[in-house]
C-alpha cells in the first residue's frame, strides 16, 4: 500500500447523535445467558487474516499511530487490535440472537436486558478485543483511525462530541470534556463490512445499498466521557462508583494535546436489524447509574428505552429557528417523557433511570446525544455521498411556516426498509443502511491524500 498521509475529515453535523454509530457508530456483562450459540465461530472462512488478506492486502490499521502514550506516561497494558477477520459468508438465520424470540413491544425491558447480555457476554474476558471473545466474535469498522478524532491506541476509542454544561446532570458545570466511543458488529454485520471492504482499495458502497445488513445484525457501542473522576463524582451524581477505561484522549475536547487518563462509561447504545419494525431497525440505549451499586459495574447500565420509528405524525414543538436554541443551558430535573409517541418506549422507573435528556420531543437518545435528534433520525441519513443533515443555508424558509415544518420533518420520517428494499435518504446515490460508521469510513477513505483514488464504485460528490 502506498504511504499514508491523512487529511482530517471535516463534516458539519448539527443533528449527529454519537450513535452509532457507530459509531454506531457502538459494553460489559451480567445476568444469565439468553443468547444463541457461538454465532460467527461457526463460520470459519474469513476475508482478511491478521497477517494480511487475500491478494496480499495490508490489514487495516488498528488505530492512529499518533495517539499512543509516550514512554514518560509508563503505560504497560495491551493495545487495541481492529477485529477484521470478516466472515466471507452470511451466517444462517439459525444463528440470530435468542432475543429475537422476545416481543419488544410487550416485554421491552426483558428484550433490552437480553440484548445487553448478548453484547457484553465474553467481552470483559477478552478485554474488548472482538476477535478474542470466547463466546462470539465481534468486528470493527475500518477507516476510523483517521484525523484528530481517530482511534486512540488503547481501546480504539474515537472522539465524538463535546460535553456541554448541564448535558449530563443539573449540577454539571464542567464543559471541557469529550465523548469517546467504539463500535462492535456481530457476525451478521461483520459479513456486510467485509463485503464492502473486500478490496481494500475499492470499497463497494453499492453492496450495502443493494443488500443492506442481514436481519440479525447487532451493533453495540459503549460511550465514555473524559471528565476527571473527581469532577464527575461532584457534578454528575449517577457517575458515582464509575466504570473506567484507560485511554489516550484530549484533556479538553477539540484541543490537540492528548494524555493518558481514565474515562468513565456514560452510556451504551445498540442497534438491531429486525424485520418486525417499520424501518427495519430497532435502536436502544442504556445509561450508567452507579447508584444501582452492582458489584459488576457493567450491570449498572440501566435501560433508557427503545425506538423503532420517528413518529412522523407527531409534529408538536417544531423549533422555529435553525440551529435550534442551545438546550445545554437548561437544567433538567426529570426525564421528559412524551406519552404520545408510538414508536418510542422510555423507562419510567426514576429509581433506575436518573433524570436524563432525550431526543427531540421525547424521542429516544442517550444522555450524551443531541437534544434535537433521535437515534433513528441520525442513522437513517447514512448515505454515500453524505446527505446534508441541515437545511440549506441559502434562502431558509420562514420560521414556523409550512415549508419550514416540512423541511424539519424530513429528518423525522421513517426512511428505511420498504417491501424488501432500502430507501435512500434525500435521493442519495447509495443508502448505507443506518450505519453512520460505514458512512464515516467511506468519507475518510475518500479524504486521504496518498494519491490512490477509488475506482468506479465510490465517487466523490457534493450534497
Amino acid at each position: 500500500m502506498a504511504s499514508r498521509l491523512w487529511r482530517p475529515l471535516l463534516i458539519t453535523v448539527i443533528f449527529l447523535a454519537p450513535a452509532v454509530a457507530t459509531a454506531i457508530g457502538a459494553v460489559g456483562c451480567g445476568g444469565s445467558s439468553s443468547s444463541s450459540s457461538t454465532g460467527s465461530d461457526a463460520t470459519s472462512a474469513t476475508l482478511t487474516e491478521t497477517e494480511g488478506g487475500p491478494g496480499g492486502q495490508e490489514p487495516f490499521p488498528s488505530y492512529n499511530p499518533d495517539f499512543v502514550p509516550g514512554e514518560e506516561e509508563h503505560y504497560s497494558g495491551p493495545f487495541f487490535e481492529l477485529s477484521q477477520d470478516y466472515p466471507a459468508e452470511e451466517p444462517p438465520a439459525s444463528e440470530r440472537p435468542a432475543f429475537f424470540q422476545t416481543d419488544f413491544h410487550t416485554e421491552w425491558k426483558k428484550y433490552m436486558m437480553e440484548v445487553r447480555q448478548y453484547c457484553l457476554e465474553g467481552n470483559k474476558e477478552a478485554a474488548w478485543l472482538g476477535e478474542k471473545n470466547p463466546v462470539r466474535k465481534w468486528y470493527n469498522m475500518p477507516w476510523q483511525d483517521v484525523g484528530e478524532s481517530g482511534r486512540e491506541s488503547i481501546h480504539g476509542l474515537t472522539r465524538e462530541v463535546g460535553v456541554k454544561r448541564h448535558l449530563l446532570a443539573a449540577e454539571q458545570e464542567y464543559s471541557k470534556g469529550g465523548v469517546y466511543a467504539v463500535g462492535f458488529y456481530n457476525a451478521f454485520g461483520g459479513y456486510t463490512i467485509g463485503q464492502v471492504w473486500k478490496d481494500h482499495e475499492n470499497p463497494d458502497a453499492a453492496f450495502v445499498s443493494e443488500n443492506g445488513f442481514p436481519v440479525g445484525t447487532v451493533v453495540c457501542k459503549p460511550l465514555f466521557v473524559s471528565i476527571p473522576e473527581e469532577v464527575a463524582k461532584k457534578e454528575v451524581p449517577w457517575l458515582t462508583d464509575p466504570l473506567t477505561w484507560q485511554a489516550y484522549v484530549q484533556i479538553e475536547n477539540n484541543k490537540k494535546p492528548r494524555t493518558l487518563m481514565n474515562v468513565s462509561l456514560v452510556q451504551m447504545d445498540f442497534m438491531v436489524r429486525d424485520e418486525r419494525t417499520s424501518a427495519g431497525w430497532l435502536f436502544g440505549t442504556f445509561q450508567y447509574n452507579g447508584a444501582l451499586g452492582h458489584k459488576d459495574r457493567w450491570e449498572n447500565l440501566a435501560p433508557v428505552g427503545l425506538i423503532w420509528g420517528n413518529d412522523p405524525e407527531n409534529e408538536q414543538d417544531i423549533p422555529v429557528s435553525f440551529p435550534p436554541p442551545d438546550m445545554s443551558s437548561k437544567v433538567l430535573e426529570k426525564t421528559p417523557i412524551n406519552e404520545d409517541l408510538k414508536e418510542t418506549i422510555i423507562n419510567h422507573d426514576e429509581t433506575e433511570l436518573p433524570a436524563t435528556h432525550l431526543g427531540w420531543n421525547g424521542r429516544l437518545n442517550g444522555p450524551a446525544d443531541n437534544f434535537y435528534s433521535s437515534c433513528m433520525s441520525c442513522h437513517m441519513t447514512s448515505s454515500e455521498p453524505e446527505r446534508p443533515l441541515t437545511p440549506p443555508s441559502s434562502k431558509p424558509p420562514e420560521a414556523g411556516s409550512a415549508e419550514w415544518n416540512e423541511r424539519w420533518m424530513r429528518w423525522f420520517g421513517n426512511v428505511g426498509w420498504k417491501n424488501g428494499k432500502l430507501e435512500k435518504f434525500l435521493g442519495a446515490k447509495n443508502s448505507l443502511d443506518f450505519s453512520l460508521q460505514m458512512s464515516q469510513a467511506l468519507q475518510n477513505f475518500l479524504s486521504r491524500e496518498d494519491g490512490i483514488k477509488p475506482v468506479n464504485r465510490v465517487t466523490r460528490g457534493g450534497h
